[in-house]
């Protein structure tokens, strides 16, 4: 259990050189394949998985942490 279970949405941005609305939104609309967002009343919160998120990017495993 040493590796994270969530990635920041700032990390996951700066990753892919986007903003985080950009991310925020292609997770709401399911449009990124590396998490989900689930509306909590008016609040949403989000997942995103560092290894499918490493994936997407194209960059090892050990990278992200």
């Amino acid at each position: 259990m040493g590796e994270p279970q969530n990635i920041k949405i700032s990390d996951a941005a700066k990753l892919m050189g986007k903003s985080q609305q950009f991310v925020r939104v292609g997770l709401q609309r399911n449009i990124l394949p590396f998490g989900f967002a689930v509306q909590m009343s008016s609040k949403w919160t989000y997942h995103i998985s560092p290894k499918l998120l490493n994936e997407y990017v194209g960059i090892k495993q050990e990278v992200v942490q």
